[in-house]
């Protein structure tokens, strides 16, 4: 075996180690929708120009561990030294885009995750990524058709996440139905994806049934931790079951456990 081959390798194995490709890098939002975005997977071929894919991707594994580890400028450099390698590679601009998620820079995000797309027009990753972008920016509707193409590639290891995106995304489109098709279907997947459990407590609170709201709720704050808006939606519907003082609880959490939050106002049900 060459020497780079190995490298590559032993750089795989660590990826393989460390579970990336399950990793979730944004903060989960509930007032945009909880959406799981999936690190890059990497492949070693043998093909004309593999040195510089290799090198390429040595670099994207460096920068999806800056940004594991909260180092968005060196996860930046790296990004870009791996495009540098390698133009054409999907994963670095899938890392950029995270970073600028990370900075709150969702135009610039959004210009990555495209091209990303637009390198790797199949696969399943990056088709949910971008499809979670344009659910977060306000085109819900238009997100759909990603997390349907992305269920399409028989290559996909993850379709919960596309799965619970798609019901999130559905749900802020309006479509109810298919968001509880989708929801229930992630949850076939993974029982305990915070994504799909946030949206079918609020799928549920939304129609009034405050009870299944109460148990998606209760499960989701079980599975991850809790954001203001999760406390929140949990407030709420305790207040709709009569059981004030829990809802006094759960708002007394967002001002201990997020005391720059403010105590979140406003009927999620409206």
């Amino acid at each position: 075996m060459r020497p780079h081959k190995l490298i590559a390798c032993i750089v795989l194995a660590a990826v393989v180690m460390a579970g990336c490709s399950r990793l979730t890098f944004i903060k989960p939002k509930l007032e945009r929708g909880e959406y799981t975005r999936e690190a890059p997977e990497y492949n070693v071929r043998e093909a004309p120009g593999e040195k510089k894919r290799v090198a390429a991707m040595d670099q994207v594994a460096a920068a999806e561990m800056h940004l594991r580890n909260g180092q968005v400028d060196q996860a930046e450099t790296a990004a870009n030294a791996a495009l540098k390698a390698d133009p054409a590679s999907a994963d670095a601009h899938t890392l950029l885009a995270m970073v600028a998620e990370q900075r709150g820079k969702a135009a610039e995000a959004g210009t990555h995750y495209a091209k990303a797309m637009e390198l790797a027009p199949t696969r399943g990753g990056v088709l949910n990524n971008y499809g979670a972008w344009l659910c977060g920016n306000g085109r819900a509707a238009e997100s759909l058709v990603l997390f349907d193409r992305a269920l399409a590639d028989p290559g996909y290891r993850t379709p919960g996440a596309a799965l619970a995106n798609a019901g999130s995304c559905a749900l802020t489109a309006g479509q109810d139905a298919r968001a509880e098709r989708d929801l229930r279907r992630a949850l076939q997947y993974d029982p305990d994806s915070p994504t799909a459990l946030a949206a079918l407590a609020t799928l549920h609170y939304r129609a009034g049934d405050y009870m299944q709201a109460r148990a998606f709720s209760e499960r989701r704050l079980a599975a991850a931790p809790a954001t203001p808006q999760v406390l929140q939606l949990a407030s709420q519907i305790e207040n709709k079951l009569g059981d004030t003082a829990a809802a006094a609880r759960y708002v007394q959490r967002i001002r201990t456990e997020f005391p720059q939050a403010r105590t979140p106002s406003g009927d999620l049900g409206q």
